[in-house]
């Protein structure tokens, strides 16, 4: 009897993580996190922005998750996604309404969605064709070298520069460093899951693991890591406690990236390193105190 309940209560557990991954809770946690983690390098406080952001991933990665399975993409996907769509529906109106909340019903600069206008195009049409050539779909996935190029630039985009346009605060040469040691944190957390699907993916994509080898490429990583602790090092705000969190972050995501191989289950990159941004926020707050 106890251990059937024990089986049951693992499954229980397992449809909820399951849940809270797939449906991109969790990457709106991550989205979350890197852009409350700028507000609070720029000390501004009592800002909406990281929930504008989470609700907006959580509207347009599932949109896109739809758009993909309708397309016949992520067939190992299918099943759950239909036999899971009441509650996807019912986080999608949420989000809405969340999103709608914290645009018209709160403080908060409406003016400031341009600027994420670039960065929103980068994010829908990687997944999104921007237009067909027979059977040939155009799209920032199908360019070589684009795929991870384009993640890491629109979600610094828009973990960066959308906070602090919202807040009004001035794009400084500290604002672009910023954003440059931000791209080159996402390119390295970013790499192991090119690894995780390096045989899945077609040949043509050119990621960096299909062009370097699943080494060269974590060494690859390693250099963007360095380059991403050294960064900080020039910052403005620099602090030694600041720099004591990124180097934990940087050994932290070095681990991930090189413990990755794609024989990893989807867990080890979709929740253990897509947890590092979450990390880093915890790290903050409770270091900070």
């Amino acid at each position: 009897m106890k251990s059937n309940r024990y089986f049951c209560d693992m499954q229980l557990f397992k449809k909820i993580v399951d849940f809270y991954i797939y449906t991109n809770i969790h990457v709106a946690l991550a989205g979350f996190s890197l852009t409350k983690i700028t507000l609070i390098n720029f000390g501004i406080d009592d800002n909406l922005t990281p929930f504008f952001v989470a609700f907006s991933i959580l509207i347009s990665y599932n949109f896109i998750r739809f758009y993909e399975i309708k397309n016949n993409r992520l067939n190992w996907f299918k099943d759950w996604f239909f036999m899971n769509l009441k509650g996807i529906l019912t986080l999608m109106i949420l989000s809405i309404l969340g999103l709608g909340y914290s645009s018209f019903f709160a403080d908060f600069n409406l003016k400031s969605v341009l600027i994420l206008f670039p960065f929103a195009f980068m994010t829908f049409f990687y997944a999104i064709p921007l237009f067909k050539m027979g059977k040939l779909e155009v799209s920032f996935r199908n360019f070589p070298l684009i795929k991870i190029f384009s993640i890491a630039i629109a979600w610094a985009g828009i973990s960066v520069f959308f906070p602090l346009y919202e807040a009004d605060y001035q794009f400084t040469s500290a604002v672009f460093l910023e954003f440059f040691q931000r791209i080159l944190f996402l390119l390295a957390i970013t790499i192991p899951f090119d690894i995780r699907d390096v045989y899945d993916d077609s040949k043509s994509l050119k990621t960096l693991p299909q062009i370097l080898g699943i080494t060269n490429a974590k060494f690859l990583g390693t250099l963007l890591l360095i380059g991403f602790l050294l960064m900080d090092i020039f910052k403005e705000n620099f602090t030694y406690i600041g720099f004591l969190i990124v180097l934990i972050i940087s050994i932290i995501a070095g681990l991930f990236l090189w413990f990755s191989s794609p024989k990893k289950s989807r867990y080890y990159t979709s929740f253990w390193v897509e947890s590092i941004p979450v990390i880093w926020l915890g790290l903050i707050i409770f270091i900070k105190k």
